[in-house]
C-alpha cells in the first residue's frame, strides 16, 4: 500500500502533524479520512461529544457545492440545543488550520471545504507515485474471503445470466483484494446430475467425436437440445428419462466408462470457458463443481441431518422440513428414492469442506435471484446443523437480462455477443481514418472497447434490477457508456503523449498554479475514490464505482476547455498535466477494478 508513506511524507513537508486516528479509519490511505480525523479532534474540543459519534456522523455530500465533508448536527445526539444555532456557532469557532479553507453552516448542517493546497499536494503525489495502489485500504488485512461466481453448467454455452454472475463476482473479488483481504475465487460448475445422463443418451444418438473436439460446448448444446426435444415429443413416458436416470446412477456408482465420457465433456468445456474468461479479465483460483463433492461427504452430511433430527422419509426419499424454522422455506428434498443425491445436499457438503479447507471469514455466493429460495434453504440447513460460520455466508443476487439477442433477433450466447460488439466498434473506429492508422492492433482495441460496452451496460444500474440489453445504447460513444469511458482514458493518454514532460516534472510541479474552479472540482473528486471503494464494499454494487467514474470523466471533460496544456508556459503546463495524469490514474484504477482493460488509443 504505497500511499501510506506518501501521505505521511507530504504532511511533513506541509508542516502538518497527522491527527490522532479513530478506529476503522485510514488516514494514511484516504485524504478524506485524514480530514475526518482532524474534524473529529476539533469538534470534540468544541462539543465534548464522543469522538466515535462525530467520526461516524461525517458524510460525503452528494454535490461538491455542499463541501468535501458534511455533518448534520442532530446526529451528534446533543440534548437541549438548537441544531441551527449550534452549527453557526461551531462554524465560527472551528480551528481550520492548514486543513480547511472554509467552514460553513447551512441550517443544521456543518459543511467543510478542504484546503486546495492540501488536496493538490497530497493527492497528485499519492496517485502518481502510488499508481495502481491509490484507493487501496487495509480494511481486510489477515482476513480470508471466498467468492463463488459464474458457475455455468457444463455442456451449455455461456449465456447472459452467467455473464452477470461472472462480471459481478469478478468485481466483488477485485474489490476485496484492493481492500486487503486474501481472496479465493471459486468457479463451482454445474457438472453433475441427471442432465449428464440425458446428455450421454443424446451423445450416443447424435454425437460426433470430431465436432466435439472442434467446438465442444456448442456441439454438446446441440446434442442436448435435440435429445430434450425427442423426450418432449415422446411425452411423459419417454424411455429417455429412465435411460438418463440409469446413466447418472452409473456415474454415482463410479462406473469407469460412464465417468470417462463425463470427464471428457467436463475437461473440454473448462478449456473453452477459460478462453472466454481471459477475454473478460476473469481468473479463478479453483475450478470446483458438484462432481467434486464425494459420495462419502454426502453420506456424512446425511448422517448429521439424522443426528440433528432434521430428516424424515417419504416413499423412500429423504426430506427436511424447514417450515418450522421459517414458513417461507417449506420442505426440501435431500436424497431421491433411488439413493442419488441432489444439488442441495452437495452444496451443503461443499460448504463444509470449504470451511475446513480455508477457514474463511466470509464467503459470498453470486447467484441469480431466481435461486433465492434455494440459497436461503441451504443457509438455513447449515445454521440448523450448528455451524456458527454459517452467519458469514452472503448471497449476492442479481436480476435478469432481457432482450439479449443479436441484431438479427435470434437468442445467442456470450461469444456471439462479444464478436458482434467488436465488429460494431471496429466500424465506428474506421470512420476516423487518421486516428485509425495510428492504432497498432485495431482488432484487439475494438474487442476491448466492445467488452467495455457489454460490461458497463450491465454494471450501470443496481444489480438486483432487471435490465434491457440495448445494442444502440451500448455501442454509443455519446453519454454514459463503456466506449465513453474508454474514450476518456485514451484522450487523457493522448494529452500525456503530446506533452513530452517526465514523471519527475509532474511530481515536482508547482500546484499553486492550479487556480481554476474546474481544477479544484477535479482534485476534490479524485479525493473521493477511496471512499467510493468503502461504500462499494458495503453494498457490493459495481454501479457505485461506475457512477463515480462517469462523474470523474464529466469533470475532466469540462476542464479541457479551460485547462490547456499545449501552448502554455512550462510551469503552468506541467501543473495542469500533473492533474490530468492524476485523473487518468484514478480512471485506470476504477476501470481495472470493474474488470475492464483501459486503452491508450482508439
Amino acid at each position: 500500500m504505497a500511499d501510506i508513506k506518501i501521505i505521511s511524507e507530504q504532511l511533513g513537508k506541509l508542516g502538518l502533524v497527522q491527527p490522532s486516528s479513530i478506529e476503522n479509519s485510514y488516514p494514511e490511505n484516504s485524504v478524506l479520512d485524514l480530514l475526518r480525523n482532524y474534524i473529529t479532534d476539533e469538534l470534540h474540543k468544541l462539543s465534548n461529544v464522543d469522538k466515535s459519534i462525530i467520526f461516524e456522523s461525517l458524510d460525503i455530500p452528494n454535490t461538491l457545492d455542499k463541501g468535501d465533508l458534511i455533518i448534520p448536527v442532530p446526529r451528534l445526539r446533543l440534548k437541549g440545543i438548537n441544531p441551527k444555532e449550534k452549527a453557526s456557532e461551531w462554524a465560527e469557532k472551528f480551528e481550520k488550520g492548514k486543513y480547511f479553507k472554509e467552514i460553513k453552516s447551512e441550517g443544521p448542517f456543518l459543511q467543510f471545504y478542504a484546503s486546495s493546497n492540501l488536496l493538490y499536494n497530497l493527492l497528485i503525489k499519492s496517485t502518481l507515485q502510488g499508481k495502481e495502489s491509490y484507493g487501496s485500504l487495509p480494511m481486510g488485512i489477515n482476513k480470508k474471503i471466498i467468492v463463488e461466481f459464474s458457475s455455468p453448467n457444463i455442456a451449455k454455452p455461456f449465456h447472459a445470466g452467467h455473464l452477470r454472475s461472472t462480471i459481478i463476482g469478478g468485481f466483488i473479488a477485485n474489490l476485496y483484494e484492493k481492500l486487503g483481504w486474501s481472496v479465493t475465487r471459486i468457479n463451482y460448475l454445474g457438472d453433475w446430475g441427471k442432465q449428464f445422463g440425458i446428455l450421454a443418451v443424446g451423445f450416443e444418438k447424435y454425437g460426433s467425436a470430431e465436432a466435439l473436439d472442434k467446438d465442444p460446448i456448442n456441439h454438446l448444446f446441440e446434442v442436448y437440445v435435440k435429445i430434450n426435444k425427442d423426450a418432449t415429443d415422446e411425452g411423459e413416458d419417454s424411455p429417455i428419462h429412465e435411460q438418463a436416470r440409469l446413466y447418472f446412477k452409473k456415474m454415482e456408482d463410479g462406473d469407469e466408462e460412464a465417468l470417462g465420457l463425463w470427464k471428457k465433456f467436463r475437461d473440454l468445456s473448462i478449456t473453452k470457458y477459460i478462453e472466454t474468461y481471459k477475454r473478460l479479465n476473469i481468473k479463478f483460483d479453483v475450478y470446483s463443481g458438484e462432481s467434486q463433492v464425494s459420495k462419502d461427504t454426502v453420506t456424512d452430511v446425511i448422517k448429521i441431518f439424522e443426528e440433528k433430527g432434521l430428516l424424515y422419509e417419504d416413499r423412500g426419499a429423504k426430506l427436511i422440513d424447514l417450515s418450522k424454522f421459517n414458513k417461507k422455506f417449506g420442505k426440501c428434498l435431500i436424497q431421491k428414492s433411488d439413493g442419488t443425491s441432489i444439488y442441495l445436499t452437495r452444496d451443503v457438503g461443499e460448504a463444509i469442506k470449504r470451511y475446513e479447507t480455508y477457514k474463511f471469514d466470509k464467503m459470498i455466493y453470486v447467484i441469480a435471484s431466481q435461486q433465492d429460495l434455494h440459497v436461503a434453504q441451504f443457509f438455513e440447513i447449515l445454521k440448523q446443523m450448528g455451524y456458527g460460520w454459517s452467519k458469514s455466508l452472503v448471497h449476492e443476487n442479481f436480476g435478469m437480462v432481457q432482450g439479449m439477442s443479436t441484431r438479427k433477433g435470434t437468442v445467442v450466447f456470450l461469444d456471439n455477443i462479444l464478436e458482434e460488439t467488436k465488429d460494431k466498434m471496429h466500424e465506428v473506429m474506421k470512420k476516423n481514418e487518421e486516428k485509425y492508422a495510428q492504432i497498432e492492433n485495431p482488432d484487439k482495441i475494438a474487442d476491448l472497447v466492445g467488452i467495455s460496452a457489454v460490461m458497463i451496460q450491465d454494471m450501470q444500474s443496481k444489480k438486483i434490477n432487471n435490465y434491457e440489453f440495448k445494442w444502440d445504447r451500448m455501442t454509443s460513444f455519446e453519454g454514459d457508456t463503456g466506449p465513453y469511458l474508454q474514450y476518456a482514458h485514451s484522450r487523457l493518454s493522448s494529452v500525456e503523449r503530446k506533452s513530452q514532460f517526465s514523471k519527475d516534472d509532474l511530481i515536482d510541479a508547482n500546484y499553486d498554479l492550479l487556480t481554476e474552479e474546474c481544477a479544484l472540482n477535479l482534485i476534490r473528486t479524485i479525493a473521493q475514490y477511496p471512499e467510493i471503494l468503502k461504500r462499494a464494499v458495503k453494498n457490493h454494487e459495481p454501479s457505485t464505482v461506475v457512477t463515480y467514474l462517469f462523474n470523474l470523466t464529466h469533470i475532466v471533460s469540462t476542464c479541457y476547455d479551460i485547462l490547456w496544456v499545449a501552448g502554455q508556459e512550462k510551469d503552468v503546463a506541467i501543473a495542469r498535466l500533473a492533474l490530468y495524469s492524476s485523473a487518468k490514474q484514478v480512471l485506470y484504477n476504477g476501470m481495472t477494478l470493474l474488470g475492464l482493460t483501459p486503452v491508450d488509443r482508439m
